[in-house]
């Protein structure tokens, strides 16, 4: 696992330790360049001294004698006689170059300055390694301080990354703390603001679960409502068939109770169809597919309960409209809205289906000639376990109040649009309009 604390600690004492050797080279090599600037300035002040003196006295050539002294003063007249030498020095050469020179003698440097008068001239000489020697120690004086204070610094900023991600650590802590089923949202307060963003996405997705959840409650409430009459049902009719007193009464009550029974599974394939197309339920693998083919199927399937309702079912479908989605879930999608239309027409009407490009997107229409629904409940009809009322009664058909939901919870899950109007059978039309491909 890689740690940003690790990795920021690490970025930046990288950065404090280059940061640091480059202070430390810069400001040694000024030292040594300085240094080197105030020798050579000594060597000259000593040389225009001599110079303006006209003669050394006594108590300057007792100083300039001292073995102590880095310095050695030579003086000769015009014509190359030797008049002055504060010691002797067999490494120097017996003639000066006039201003500074660097002089090789005998494998060693000498730093020299020298200047001349009309009557005579002055070299004041110092060994190069010396000077090199007192330069580095100046040098090095300086940049002590500094590695001195970078382990300091160091620490420094090993506790401020620490303070900077204490926030986060709470964070953590109060994530890991909480129970499963808490999906409040986490407080903002007194977090950076690199954090927050990604606390407003958490808390984003808490709101999220905490809609999902409360569907799935109410789902499985709805659902264990709904089944609690049928299977009532169920247990009424074989009692039924058991008090049976002849074999005339005991074939009603066995068909009323294979009615039951199919009655019970299909809201159960109902239910399980609907909770496979939730909007968080997991998706099956997308692929193009050919909508007509699914419409053609659908219908087929739907062509025997019509025909026996006396209803007349009616394709209109392109030769290939490509949809991108999951078959079953377009393939429930198709045979509910069929399903639909054939249980609330009137028996011995028509219902009509065509699918084809409109205006570049798969579109699929869906038209009967039933009692239609008034524009205020058309919203309603979606609702789980929903069953509108028709005729004179106010009666509901048979259903499980689960198709319609069915296939708007597939159309969300597609973002497709789904709307309904009004029918020219003089019942109600389902428009479904997929996104167009490409």
């Amino acid at each position: 696992m890689t740690s940003i604390r690790a990795r920021l600690l690490a970025s930046i004492l990288a950065t404090l330790m280059f940061g640091a050797l480059a202070m430390g080279y810069a400001a040694y090599r000024n030292v040594l360049r300085e240094t080197e600037t105030l020798f050579d300035y000594q060597l000259r002040q000593m040389a225009f001294s001599l110079r303006d003196q006209g003669a050394v006295a006594p108590a300057q050539a007792g100083a300039l004698v001292d073995p102590e002294l880095d310095f050695v003063v030579q003086i000769w007249s015009v014509d190359g006689r030797a008049i002055y030498a504060s010691r002797p020095q067999t490494e120097l050469p017996a003639r000066a170059v006039l201003g500074f020179a660097d002089i090789a003698v005998q494998n060693r440097t000498w730093r020299t300055f020298s200047v001349a008068t009309p009557e005579r001239v002055i070299q004041v000489a110092q060994p190069a390694q010396i000077r090199q020697r007192l330069a580095t120690e100046a040098a090095l004086r300086t940049i002590v301080p500094l590695l001195a204070v970078a382990p300091l610094m160091a620490a420094v900023v090993w506790w401020l990354v620490a303070l900077a991600f204490r926030p986060l650590k709470k964070l953590t802590a109060k994530v890991s703390m909480r129970e499963a089923e808490s999906v409040e949202p986490l407080s903002l307060a007194g977090l950076p603001a690199e954090v927050t963003p990604l606390v407003q996405a958490l808390n984003v997705l808490l709101q999220r679960l905490s809609t999902a959840f409360g569907a799935q409650r109410a789902f499985v409430a709805d659902a264990a409502h709904e089944l609690r009459s049928p299977l009532t049902a169920l247990r009424l009719q074989i009692g039924r068939l058991r008090r049976s007193p002849d074999d005339a009464a005991r074939a009603e009550a066995l068909d009323a109770l294979s009615a039951g029974v199919e009655r019970a599974v299909r809201l159960v394939e109902q239910l399980l169809t609907l909770a496979r197309s939730e909007p968080g339920a997991p998706k099956a693998n997308q692929e193009t597919l050919d909508l007509a083919e699914l419409v053609r199927q659908a219908v087929a399937d739907a062509v025997p309960y019509a025909a026996s309702r006396g209803t007349e079912l009616e394709l209109d479908a392109e030769a290939v409209v490509s949809v991108v989605g999951e078959r079953a879930a377009l393939a429930a999608l198709v045979r509910n809205l069929a399903d639909n239309a054939v249980r609330y027409a009137p028996p011995s009407s028509s219902v009509k289906v065509r699918v084809a490009i409109d205006d570049g997107a798969p579109t699929l229409w869906v038209d009967d000639a039933g009692p239609g629904i008034a524009p205020a409940d058309r919203e309603r009809v979606f609702d789980r376990f929903y069953r509108r009322e028709v005729g004179s009664e106010g009666q509901a058909t048979q259903g499980t109040g689960l198709g319609l939901a069915i296939v708007k919870s597939v159309a969300d899950r597609h973002r497709a649009t789904l709307t309904l109007a009004d029918s020219p059978l003089g019942g109600l039309r389902f428009v479904v309009r997929f996104a167009p491909l490409g």
